[in-house]
């Protein structure tokens, strides 16, 4: 019998529940986030997959993914991000305890890709502006309100995975001009996702807009800062759909305040959701929303779907399509036997992601 574990944080409790829950072999629990955390402990004590939340503000911390809940987790083989992010996962912990981390890229790309054209469509027109600009009550010329045409602009992504490649299709389709920087891909393959390659300075430097479509990692921790945003052409706007953290704020609100650019569409931040006084928030040049660009009606039945049909199939002994630590199998296989008392079906099946 596999013990799947979940917490109540905000998913399509309903599709996911019923696939999982319904499945021979498979035991679902469902504990609340903040609830009788004796009874929640002894399940993970039990529990051989943990499926959780993408977005770290969701859960306290003692619920994360990390050493101290892999140390009261002996049984623990797998932990399932419900989304494309893994942020409440330490995967280098789980990775050096022998535990599978999966998640569901991909599932909520079309969400997002639409959300951030929403948002550089927003700003290039000053559509937000305008509307707060009336509102109060000002009075300005057309002339004042002017926006700028996208048709023949750059359009710079830092990252072109599954929501990058939508969103370079988007830009296409206006008219755009679209260079792309991803490590983990070959320049070859950048290109037959739709963009150029280019190195990051390069791409600031020719950007009239840029586009974070990057995780969070070590890596990318602080990736734009000072010196990436006095990079960046006069006048170019900034887009983020990806995670806070990988964008200094301060110093994206000093750019935008000396007037350096243009404007801002920020839908993640280091705090989510933002403070009310957040200085970002006072500038009409910033359009913001509140991590919502993969999280639509569709995109939460998708991830629902997809995590529990991954999560089925490890059961039944098949290798995780989506296996952000691939480099674990060895040490999974024997963690597996080990709990399991049997060989893993899917040993042999070491290549792929």
């Amino acid at each position: 019998m596999m013990r799947v574990l979940r917490l109540d944080t905000p998913l399509d409790a309903h599709t996911f529940d019923s696939r999982v829950g319904a499945a021979a072999g498979v035991a679902l629990q469902v504990h609340p986030v903040h609830g009788d955390e004796a009874r929640t402990w002894a399940a993970f004590h039990e529990a051989h997959v943990y499926h959780i939340a993408s977005a770290r503000d969701d859960l306290p911390a003692h619920w994360l993914a990390g050493q101290a809940l892999l140390e009261r987790s002996p049984q623990l083989l797998a932990v399932s991000a419900y989304g494309a992010g893994y942020d409440t996962v330490d995967v280098a912990a789980c990775t050096a305890a022998g535990v599978c981390v999966m998640n569901q890229a991909g599932s909520n790309a079309a969400a997002v890709a639409e959300h951030t054209i929403g948002l550089l469509l927003g700003l290039s027109k000053r559509i937000a502006e305008s509307d707060r600009r009336l509102r109060r009550g000002e009075r300005f010329t057309r002339q004042q309100a002017m926006g700028s045409d996208l048709q023949g602009a750059v359009l710079g992504l830092v990252g072109i995975g599954h929501a990058g490649t939508r969103v370079a299709a988007l830009g296409r389709a206006l008219g755009m001009r679209v260079l792309a920087t991803d490590p983990y891909l070959s320049p070859e393959e950048i290109t037959h996702r739709g963009a150029q390659s280019v190195t990051l300075q390069q791409l600031l430097q020719d950007a009239n807009v840029i586009s974070l479509h990057c995780p969070l990692t070590p890596e990318t921790e602080g990736l734009l800062g000072r010196s990436a945003f006095a990079a960046m052409k006069p006048g170019a706007l900034f887009i983020t759909t990806a995670r806070g953290g990988i964008h200094d704020e301060v110093a994206l609100y000093d750019a935008l305040v000396s007037g350096h650019l243009a404007g801002a569409g920020l839908d993640v931040w280091a705090v989510e959701p933002p403070p009310a006084d957040h200085p970002l928030l006072r500038l009409d040049q910033v359009l913001a929303t509140t991590h919502t660009a993969g999280v639509s009606a569709g995109a939460r039945r998708q991830m629902a779907a997809m995590s529990a049909d991954q999560i089925l199939a490890f059961a039944r002994g098949e290798r995780p399509a989506r296996l952000v630590n691939p480099q674990v199998w060895p040490a999974f296989i024997a963690r597996y036997e080990r709990v399991m008392g049997q060989p893993f079906a899917g040993a042999g099946a070491l290549h792929g992601n």
